[in-house]
C-alpha cells in the first residue's frame, strides 16, 4: 500500500506536475550469503577553516511549484548548506533525512545570521539535525536467485564464464527494499523529513551515489535480470514504476522527491514488452497498458510540440526535453549555482539568465546525457560551455526514436484486443518516423543529427544518438539501398575498433570535460549499436568488412562530413609506458594501431564466413567485455585459478590495494583498464546498467568472446588530447 504521506504528496504535486510543459561451469564464484547493506554516513569536511564565514550569496531562486518543503527544495537552507560546501558531492546532503521535525530544523536554521554564519555553525547544524544518507534503504534478498543461469552455458571461455557468473552475483548486492521503519511519515507534520520516494517492491539500484531506483538505467538493468532469470525482480521493477505513474502521473528521473520536476528517456513500454516476451506473463498488461497510456499522454502534453519542416513543409508532433525549472537542481545545487554565479566563468548571469540556464541544466539531466557538447551552442571546456546549453530548443534523435518504439510496441501489446488503440498508436508512430527521417536524416552523410529549433535546421554534430533510429526499426531508404551505404552508416564504429583501445564513445569531442563526451563510453550505447547492427536486413550484411586502401586509415571509410571533424581533429590515442605522454600517429595507416588480420586487438577471432555487420558486432561485444574485465582486474578483481590478483605495487596505482574489483558506470575509449572520467561527480562503481549489458552480451555473443589481453598498469605520465602527433 502507498503510505499516507505519498497519497498526500501526490495530491499536492499533481496540479503542478500536470501543467503543460562454455560447458556449464562447475565452480561457483558467487557469494550467496544473505546480503547486508552498509550505510556510511558522510562527515562534513569543509575546505576552509571552521571559523570562516560564508561567501556572499546570490538572491534565492523562485519557489519551485513542483517541490514541496523548505529544507530539500531550492531555498535558504539548501543554498546556504551548499555554499558552505560541506560535502564533496552535493547529493549527499539532500539524501540525508532529518533527525528532527521539519519545523524544528527550520527553527534551528532561523537562528543563523547569514552574513555572519560560519562553516563551523553549519557543520554543527547538519550534524545535529540530519541523519546518514541511505538510512531509508535495506538490503533485499533475491529469493529466486540462481547461481548458474542458463545463459552461462553460452560463454565458452572459462575466464569469461567465471567473470560473467561473478557479475551475475552482483544483483544480490544492488537489490534494495525500502526500510519502511526509517521513512519519514506525514510530509509536513511528521517527526522527520526526507527525500526518498518509498517503493512498495524490491528494486535494483545503479550503485555508488545512486542509491535509489532510476528510470532509464532500469531498462539495461532489466536486460541483465532477464538473462539472470530474475523474473520476479523485473516484475517488481515494473510495479514500482507503475506505482509512480499512479501517484504522480509520470515516472520521475529517480526515486527522490527532488527529481519530481523531470523524467528520463521513456522506456517503460520497452521494459514491459521485453518482460512479456521472455516470461509470457501477460497478466502484467492489465495494469501496464492503461498506465503506459498515461505516461505517453504526459510526454505528449508536456514535452511535445508541432514542428514544420524547412525541408518539406510537412508538420510533425515531436518531443524534446524541456523541464519547467528555474532553480539549481537540489542534488547538484552548488554545481548549477556556480555555473551561473562564479566569476571564473565570466560575468555572473542576471537572475533571468540564471533561471533560463537552470531550466536547461534540468532538461539536460532529463535526457540522461548530462552533459555533452551535443547540446551546447558553443562547445567549450567546463562551465562556459554549459552556459550555452540549448537542449530545450533541440529535437533529439534519441528521445523521438524511443517514443516511436514505445508506440509501436504498445500497439503490438494491444494486438487484436483493442484494434482502435493499436491503430492510434501506429498512426502516432508513423508521424514520429516521418519527422525523424525528414528533420534528422542527412542522406549525404549517412547519419542522423538532432534538429535545432533555434536555427530551424539540422545540426551537424555527430553522436552515438545516430544509431537510435535503426535500433528501433527506422531504417532510411539510403541505408537499405546498398551494403556500402549500410556499412557507411556504421563506419564510425569500425573507426573506433581500429584506432582506439576501447568501445564507442558518445561523441568524438574530447575538449569539454563533460562525461557524455569523448573519451567516455557507456554501456547503453554499446547495446544500442549491437542491436542496430542486428536490425539490418540480412541482405545488407553479407559482404566482408571493407578495408582502407594503401596508405589510408579506417577514417577514409567514413562518409565525407559524417563526423564533422578532420582525421587530425579526432581524439588522440595515447601510447603506453614511458611514452604515455605522447599519442599515436594522428593520421594514415599508422593511426590504426589495433588493426589485425580479420579482426582488431581484443576483438575476438575472425571467421571466413563472417559478414561485415557480424564482424563489427563481434568486435564491439569483445571490446565491451574487455573494458569491463580489465578495469575490474585493475581495481583488485581476481578469480581463483583463472585470474590472479595484481600485486599491490600495481593496485596502488589505481588506489585499489584494499579493493576487490569495480564495475564502473562508464569506460574510456582510450584505456580499457580504467573508468571514464569528467562530469560533475567522480566515476561510480556498482554498476547496474554496466552489469546488465555485460550479461546480455554474454548471453548473445558468448561463443564469440575471447579472453582479453589487459594492458599492464603503469604510472601515468598524462596523455595528449586531440591533435595527435603526426
Amino acid at each position: 500500500m502507498v503510505t499516507p504521506k505519498w497519497v498526500a504528496l501526490a495530491s499536492l504535486l499533481r496540479p503542478a506536475l500536470a501543467a503543460p510543459q562454455a560447458p556449464t561451469t562447475t565452480t561457483n564464484f558467487v557469494e550467496t550469503s544473505v546480503p547486508t547493506l552498509t550505510i556510511s554516513t558522510s562527515v562534513p569536511s569543509p575546505t576552509v577553516p571552521l571559523t570562516a564565514t560564508l561567501p556572499s550569496q546570490a538572491p534565492l531562486p523562485p519557489v519551485q511549484p513542483w517541490c514541496i518543503g523548505q529544507i530539500f527544495c531550492p531555498g535558504a537552507v539548501l543554498q546556504t548548506v551548499n555554499i558552505a560546501q560541506l560535502y564533496s558531492d552535493p547529493k549527499t546532503f539532500v539524501d540525508k533525512p532529518t533527525s528532527k521535525s521539519a519545523q524544528q530544523v527550520l527553527a534551528d536554521f532561523a537562528t543563523f545570521n547569514l552574513t555572519t554564519v560560519t562553516e563551523g555553525d553549519l557543520v554543527n547544524f547538519v550534524d545535529n539535525d540530519f541523519l546518514g544518507e541511505g538510512l531509508e534503504l535495506e538490503a533485499a534478498v533475491l529469493t529466486s536467485f540462481n547461481t548458474n543461469p542458463a545463459f552461462l552455458s553460452n560463454v565458452t571461455d572459462p575466464l569469461l564464464n567465471a567473470f560473467a557468473q561473478i557479475v551475475d552475483g552482483y544483483w544480490t548486492q544492488l537489490a534494495h527494499n525500502t526500510n519502511q521503519s526509517a521513512v519519514c511519515d506525514d510530509y509536513t507534520n511528521g517527526e522527520c523529513e526526507g527525500t526518498l520516494i518509498p517503493l512498495n517492491h524490491t528494486f535494483i539500484v545503479p550503485g555508488g551515489r545512486f542509491r535509489e531506483q532510476y528510470y532509464w538505467d532500469s531498462y539495461w538493468i532489466i536486460q541483465g535480470l532477464l538473462k539472470s532469470e530474475l523474473y520476479s525482480t523485473v516484475n517488481a521493477t515494473l510495479q514500482n514504476f507503475m506505482d509512480e505513474i499512479d501517484d504522480f502521473g509520470f515516472i520521475p528521473n529517480g526515486g527522490r522527491t527532488y527529481y519530481l520536476d523531470r523524467s528520463q528517456p521513456p522506456l517503460l513500454v520497452n521494459m514491459v514488452y521485453d518482460y512479456v516476451v521472455v516470461t509470457n506473463d501477460t497478466s502484467v498488461l492489465q495494469r501496464a497498458l492503461p498506465l503506459a497510456e498515461i505516461e505517453l499522454a504526459w510526454w505528449a502534453s508536456n514535452r511535445t510540440i508541432e514542428i514544420t519542416s524547412p525541408y518539406t513543409n510537412q508538420s510533425y508532433m515531436l518531443a524534446r526535453y524541456s523541464v519547467n525549472n528555474t532553480a539549481p537542481r537540489p542534488e547538484s545545487y552548488i554545481t548549477d549555482y556556480l555555473i551561473a554565479n562564479d566569476a571564473a566563468n565570466g560575468t555572473p548571469l542576471t537572475q533571468q539568465e540564471a533561471e533560463a540556464l537552470y531550466g536547461e541544466l534540468a532538461s539536460g539531466a532529463e535526457s540522461g546525457w548530462d552533459f555533452t557538447a551535443r547540446f551546447e551552442m558553443l562547445p567549450q571546456f567546463g562551465d562556459p560551455g554549459l552556459r550555452t546549453y540549448n537542449i530545450q530548443n533541440t529535437i533529439p534523435i534519441c528521445l523521438n526514436s524511443i517514443l516511436y518504439r514505445a508506440h509501436t510496441l504498445l500497439a503490438d501489446l494491444y494486438g487484436d484486443t483493442n484494434s482502435t488503440a493499436s491503430a492510434a498508436h501506429l498512426q502516432t508512430a508513423a508521424n514520429i518516423r516521418a519527422g525523424i527521417l525528414d528533420l534528422m536524416w542527412d542522406a549525404s552523410k549517412l547519419a542522423f543529427c538532432d534538429f535545432n529549433l533555434t536555427s530551424n535546421a539540422r545540426n551537424s554534430f555527430f553522436s552515438a544518438a545516430t544509431y537510435y533510429p535503426v535500433w528501433v526499426g527506422i531504417i532510411p531508404d539510403e541505408v537499405l539501398s546498398s551494403q556500402s551505404n549500410a556499412f557507411g552508416y556504421f563506419a564510425a564504429v569500425n573507426l573506433v575498433m581500429n584506432k582506439y583501445n576501447g568501445t564507442v564513445s558518445t561523441t568524438f569531442v574530447d575538449w569539454t570535460g563533460q562525461q557524455w563526451d569523448a573519451p567516455n563510453t557507456w554501456a547503453p550505447h554499446q547495446y544500442i549499436i549491437l542491436e542496430a547492427l542486428n536490425a539490418l536486413p540480412p541482405n545488407l550484411t553479407t559482404n566482408a568488412l571493407p578495408t582502407p586502401g594503401s596508405g589510408q586509415s579506417a577514417y577514409t571509410l567514413v562518409p565525407s562530413g559524417q563526423l564533422n571533424l578532420t582525421e587530425s581533429q579526432l581524439p588522440g590515442q595515447p601510447l603506453r609506458g614511458a611514452q604515455a605522454s605522447q599519442n599515436v600517429t594522428a593520421t594514415g595507416p599508422g593511426s590504426d594501431i589495433n588493426t589485425l588480420n580479420g579482426t582488431v586487438v581484443n576483438g575476438g577471432n575472425s571467421s571466413l564466413s563472417e559478414g561485415w555487420a557480424a564482424t563489427l558486432g563481434r568486435e564491439v561485444a569483445n571490446r565491451y567485455f574487455t573494458s569491463a574485465l580489465c578495469s575490474w582486474h585493475a581495481t583488485g578483481g581476481s578469480i581463483p585459478g583463472l585470474l590472479p590478483r595484481l600485486p599491490n605495487s600495481e593496485l596502488n596505482l589505481t588506489g585499489s590495494v584494499n579493493n576487490t574489483g569495480n564495475m564502473y558506470e562508464k569506460f574510456s575509449m582510450l584505456n580499457v583498464d580504467s573508468s571514464g572520467s569528467g562530469g560533475e561527480y567522480t566515476a561510480q562503481a556498482g554498476f547496474g546498467w554496466t552489469n546488465g549489458v555485460l550479461l546480455w552480451v554474454a548471453a548473445n555473443y558468448g561463443q564469440l568472446l575471447v579472453a582479453p589481453v589487459c594492458p599492464a598498469l603503469v604510472p601515468s605520465a598524462g596523455s595528449a588530447s586531440s591533435g595527435a602527433l603526426a
